[in-house]
């Protein structure tokens, strides 16, 4: 495999960008990306948009955002679901021999959309949306699973909510920086027990756009590539009840197949930095160890030990990662983008010391599909 990722572009993310169209954060994001690589966007080939109908409130949402993303006369490809697999469609592309560059843009602003309504509508509509379940109460189901299956605790989901807030405080993109205490967490309003507000990442509204380009071309730039080493997805099962919700199997075999396409056998010493998809704390925990970064059961206590801190032997969302801010479609793009950032030490007061890291992002209903990316900064 040799494509490597050229440029990436954020917008800050915020509780509520009521100033700013979906057209409009494509264009800022995309625009960054552009700079960051040194191009412009005669220079892009193609174009993958990622977007949701659902949270756009518009249908073929993908069109709205094509103007401003540079689509008109270049071939455009739109994915719905987080901006992991939009950017995995655009590797594909890119690795095909057709095309040497290609943008992906991913969006999202949950100011204007009802969560509770929209991710109730992912469930089936027979036998579970009736009961008015939604994310946010399928996943306090998980997280009840994880903690009773590993023994972890709440003071351990606490941590991870303490530890992302302080990281944000060094990312100017982050919505939520803030100091607070495991204490804070555990006494914020409940939410769906076992979650805690503070253990909940915020509404979000924000959009990332990355650039992959194939080996030649990079050649003949001047940017700092970032190289794509490995990249798999996999899915587990639609309905919860058929699936172990204590673990993410699904998460360990897209992790087996990305590391074994990195050459990578030991994971725990392998990799430098972790961006991770934490929608809520208990995800930091489970995620972690379905990466191979811990042993299943084990991550709360070496996060208690201090090895995912920014100063640790691991770190893990030295960003602040989704809890403190999480633009949904965009979330995993971010994610990639900071994975960047931090291989070409560039992640100012976050920066940590990393030649190859782990990017992640999530689909469906807790965490039904993983994608996972692995990067390097040497080809």
């Amino acid at each position: 495999m040799e494509a490597a990722i050229i440029g990436v572009g954020m917008t800050t993310i915020e509780k509520s960008k009521v100033g700013e169209t979906y057209a409009d954060l494509a264009w800022e994001a995309v625009n960054k990306a552009l700079n960051d690589a040194g191009l412009g966007i005669d220079d892009i080939d193609n174009v993958i948009t990622t977007s949701s109908d659902f949270w756009d409130g518009r249908t073929i949402s993908c069109m709205a955002v094509g103007d401003a993303s540079g689509v008109r006369y270049k071939n455009c490809s739109a994915v719905e679901g987080d901006g992991t697999f939009g950017a995995a469609y655009a590797l594909a592309r890119s690795l095909s021999g057709d095309y040497k560059t290609t943008l992906v843009t991913a969006h999202s602003k949950g100011s204007e959309s009802i969560s509770s309504i929209i991710t109730n509508a992912a469930f089936d509509p027979i036998y579970e949306r009736g009961l008015g379940l939604d994310m946010i109460s399928a996943c306090a189901m998980q997280a009840r699973a994880y903690m009773h299956a590993t023994g972890t605790t709440p003071e351990q989901l606490a941590l991870v909510s303490c530890k992302n807030h302080k990281n944000a405080k060094d990312n100017p993109y982050a919505q939520l920086p803030m100091d607070i205490t495991v204490k804070d967490v555990l006494s914020s309003e409940m939410i769906a027990d076992p979650l805690h507000k503070l253990d909940c990442s915020p509404v979000s509204d924000g959009c990332c756009a990355i650039i992959i380009a194939n080996a030649d071309f990079v050649k003949k730039i001047k940017a700092k590539p970032v190289w794509i080493k490995g990249v798999a997805f996999c899915s587990d099962a639609y309905f919860m009840g058929d699936r172990d919700l204590s673990k993410a199997k699904a998460l360990e075999e897209a992790a087996k197949k990305a590391y074994s396409m990195a050459g990578i056998t030991n994971p725990q010493n392998e990799i430098n930095v972790a961006e991770i998809y934490d929608a809520f704390t208990y995800q930091e925990l489970m995620w972690i160890e379905g990466l191979g970064l811990a042993e299943y059961g084990k991550a709360g206590l070496m996060l208690e030990k201090g090895i995912f801190n920014r100063d640790g032997k691991l770190p893990v969302n030295p960003s602040g990662g989704l809890l403190s801010g999480h633009p949904v479609i965009a979330a995993g793009l971010y994610r990639i983008a900071e994975v960047v950032l931090q291989l070409r030490g560039e992640a100012g007061g976050r920066q940590v010391n990393a030649k190859r890291g782990v990017a992640h992002g999530v689909n469906g209903l807790c965490g039904q599909s993983h994608c996972v990316w692995v990067l390097d900064k040497e080809k």
